[in-house]
């Protein structure tokens, strides 16, 4: 594990220094250490949660902190678990805390028995800003049990990756599921501390006792190179940028790449016409079952296209109109997934009526606008 987090940090560390003065929460420690003194302390976190080289779990418990218990998110602890992977509770074996997974089998909610074992929740994971990524709806949920038993919550910020522009369409929320759970687009714009504030201050979520450590030196529009894989699928920088669109895929009878090297970096379907790339996904590590695995995929290679121009792209829709249009399918090209992706309902039959991609931008655009006047009243960190 070691050598791929260094592995991974030369991937993304090796040609920028965009972090330097960035100090992200959890490294702030005089700011919530002395408030976990004599207190029972949970910790919503997973493999994201460093502070410098030390793991959160190991630096709390050689401070002396009584930490009795740890959450886990989807991919679990570790961040090794395929994409909504069941993940069972365990105990962590460096320290022996408890761990208390949120993708189990046994539900996704903290137990009363569990609740009344600690004081303080101290939550520390890297989000990578896109609605469907699906942190900071474990986040909520947990905030929300807080808000029911009186229990502190103390957000150790982040920087959002993806938080220098906002786009996509608002959901409705009537597609409301576990990959949508707030009233926001695609692209928010908002880190983890950002998005608890909002969601409490709209009443989206359970008023609760809540504090953000905030991160030093960031801003919207810095170029924030996560120093560790969030999920084990998006495995670049690179990926993380084009996540907000490639992501669709999941909701297409296409494959995104998983079971490749470079998942969410290309697109392809055996079908697909007029294609000079082709890929086949494998049952990987962290991929066990991947769409179309052992099938040969005809497709299009998205890795030499510029940061610069993904970013201002936005949410991009080219790709899926693309597919779409080369696959052929039909109405077979879409799942009922993909509406929980997208979070409205007029993608798809723009799509398949042949509309342009800013032809369908054009719809959103206008809820888009008020939303972004919304965000402005929770930004913790300036534009």
């Amino acid at each position: 594990m070691r050598k791929f987090l260094f592995l991974f940090a030369l991937l993304f560390c090796s040609c920028t220094n965009t972090n330097a003065k960035v100090v992200v929460g959890a490294e702030q420690t005089e700011k919530y250490l002395p408030q976990l003194e004599g207190k029972r302390v949970a910790v919503l976190a997973n493999h994201t949660a460093m502070v410098g080289e030390q793991h959160l779990v190991d630096m709390l418990v050689a401070q002396g902190v009584n930490l009795v218990g740890i959450v886990s998110p989807e991919h679990g602890f570790r961040g090794t678990a395929d994409a909504g992977e069941k993940v069972a509770s365990s105990v962590d074996s460096r320290t022996g805390v408890p761990i208390w997974s949120l993708y189990s089998a046994k539900g996704r909610n903290l137990t009363d028995e569990q609740m009344s074992s600690f004081d303080v929740m101290v939550v520390d994971m890297q989000d990578v800003g896109l609605r469907f990524y699906t942190y900071y709806i474990t986040m909520l949920d947990v905030i929300g049990r807080c808000a029911d038993c009186e229990r502190k919550v103390i957000v150790l910020d982040r920087p959002n990756p993806n938080g220098m522009y906002v786009d996509g369409p608002i959901l409705d929320m009537r597609y409301k599921s576990g990959v949508g759970a707030l009233p926001i687009p695609v692209v928010h714009g908002l880190t983890m501390g950002e998005i608890a504030t909002m969601a409490i201050g709209e009443g989206w979520c359970k008023k609760a006792d809540v504090e953000v450590v905030t991160c030093k030196g960031y801003t919207h529009q810095s170029r924030y190179i996560v120093p560790i894989a969030p999920s084990p699928n998006l495995k670049s920088q690179h990926a993380i940028y084009l996540y907000p669109s490639t992501c669709l895929f999941e909701g297409t009878a296409c494959s995104l790449g998983r079971g490749t090297d470079a998942p969410f970096e290309m697109y392809g379907h055996p079908q697909m016409t007029g294609c000079n790339y082709s890929f086949t996904p494998r049952s990987v590590a962290g991929a066990k079952n991947p769409p179309l695995k052992d099938q040969l995929c005809y497709g299009v290679d998205l890795r030499d296209i510029d940061d610069e121009k993904i970013i201002a792209e936005g949410f991009n829709l080219e790709y899926v109109i693309d597919a779409y249009r080369r696959t052929n399918l039909g109405e077979e090209f879409f799942t009922r997934f993909f509406e929980l992706l997208v979070g409205v309902d007029y993608i798809r039959p723009m799509i398949m009526e042949g509309k342009t991609a800013s032809q369908i931008r054009s719809r959103w655009q206008p809820e888009l606008e008020n939303y972004k006047l919304l965000r402005r009243k929770y930004l913790l960190y300036e534009e």
